[in-house]
């Protein structure tokens, strides 16, 4: 679907994201039900079982509360697996709980998202050099883009592909932004998977924490991997740490199972802007 010559779209469309610290609430998406496992665990009984289901659908309903606060529209939120899927959506809601690590659509009002605790959200607006009579002075929005990276993510080339689906869908020029991630202070690292990565995007993922040790820099391992690409940076505000700034959710600092989400969404309607910041 290319996004540019959709002829449901007719209005200029404009992107609109948010990158959430704690204080917006916890993201983390629901677990998957999963057999139970040896050692076995004593069961729960019928008002226990009970208990749980009505826990699990209050956190549900919670979580969509809260995604309802910041767009009321369909989510597309993912099963992340570090790896390198993406999926193109293509109508609001669609792929919501698939396994990936990255989603870009076309279309309007469709929500896209990520969710970290010190991976990089990394969110992507794709524009036409066409421009329409009422914005003339404009690009508009053709595709927009949610990626989820962590190291393996960067390794598995999650970020390039993104950039090629959102090219794919009509993006004539892509622009990025990263949110809030874990930074090399803080990001000890092993030697051999340090290497490779080196190998791979070069010496400025190289970095030390506080303490001296050998570290990754997730935030140089994005910049290199999408230098590799067309798309062009419009960051310019300074990247929180989420493993030394205590106002969001960090699983390497303190085991938190919180996670912030990253999400962006193109629209021409009123009452999905409010939340975000516009692109």
């Amino acid at each position: 679907m290319d996004g540019s010559k959709n002829p449901s779209q007719k209005d200029c469309l404009r992107a609109y994201s948010i990158f959430t610290s704690a204080a917006e609430g916890d993201f983390a998406v629901p677990a998957l039900a999963h057999p139970q496992t040896f050692p076995a665990q004593p069961a729960l009984s019928e008002s226990g079982l009970a208990q749980a289901e009505q826990d699990q659908l209050g956190a549900a309903d919670s979580l969509r509360q809260r995604r309802a606060s910041i767009a009321p529209a369909p989510w597309t939120w993912l099963r992340q697996v570090h790896g390198g899927r993406v999926v193109v959506v293509e109508h609001p809601g669609e792929f919501a709980g698939a396994e990936a690590d990255a989603a870009v659509t076309a279309v309007s009002d469709a929500v896209l998202c990520v969710q970290t605790a010190d991976c990089a959200g990394v969110l992507f607006a794709g524009f036409s050099e066409q421009k329409t009579s009422a914005r003339s002075d404009e690009n508009c929005v053709v595709a927009v883009g949610a990626a989820h990276a962590g190291w393996r993510g960067v390794a598995a080339g999650i970020l390039q592909s993104t950039v090629e689906a959102l090219v794919s869908l009509g993006a004539q020029s892509v622009v990025w932004e990263l949110g809030p991630c874990i930074s090399p202070a803080a990001y000890e690292f092993g030697e051999i998977e340090l290497a490779a990565l080196v190998d791979r995007y070069g010496e400025s993922l190289r970095g030390r924490t506080d303490s001296g040790a050998p570290a990754l820099d997730l935030r140089a391992s994005v910049r290199a991997a999408l230098s590799e690409t067309p798309a062009v940076y419009q960051g310019s505000h300074s990247i929180p740490c989420t493993a030394t700034d205590p106002g969001f959710f960090s699983w390497r600092a303190r085991q938190d199972s919180g996670r912030q989400t990253s999400a962006i969404w193109m629209t021409a309607n009123s009452t999905l802007e409010a939340a975000g910041v516009r692109w």
